[in-house]
């Protein structure tokens, strides 16, 4: 984990997301569970960001070989932006719809890979926004609003 900076408006932190790596795989989501958790932030909020991030971080581990996750806490919200250079996703409405998945049997025998990756980042998020070019990769951004204390 790199903390970028930690000011008196925002907390900036960033992690690698590494690829195919299930041992490590969620740990920047925990990280931030616990950063939230020490700021005194609803627990409510820290369960909708931890889902919402959790889903977002394993999508780069199964399907793009890993990535990059910036988050920045302020006041009013979080924001998640999870970025990868993997294959891209060809077509975001359908990868929306629940049950669809293009995750290996592999991935599926160790119990990933259901399909529900990005309808739990959307149902868990106030605003998701996906930015994929096929071949070129994916950048998901999520945001949760929250009062901080």
């Amino acid at each position: 984990m790199e903390m970028k900076e930690l000011s008196s408006e925002s907390i900036k932190l960033c992690y690698q997301i590494p690829g195919n790596d299930f041992t490590i795989a969620g740990e920047a989501s925990s990280n931030v569970k616990k950063m939230l958790t020490q700021l005194g932030v609803n627990p409510d909020i820290i369960k909708k960001t931890s889902i919402a991030m959790y889903e977002a971080e394993l999508n780069a581990v199964i399907h793009a070989n890993g990535g990059v996750a910036e988050v920045e806490i302020d006041s009013n919200r979080i924001i998640i932006k999870i970025k990868d250079e993997g294959p891209g996703i060809p077509d975001i409405q359908l990868a929306m719809q629940e049950g669809y998945s293009t995750a290996s049997d592999t991935i599926r025998e160790m119990g990933f890979g259901a399909g529900m990756g990005l309808p739990n980042i959307k149902r868990y998020s106030d605003k998701l926004e996906i930015d994929t070019k096929p071949g070129k990769g994916t950048m998901v951004t999520i945001e949760v609003n929250c009062q901080l204390p």
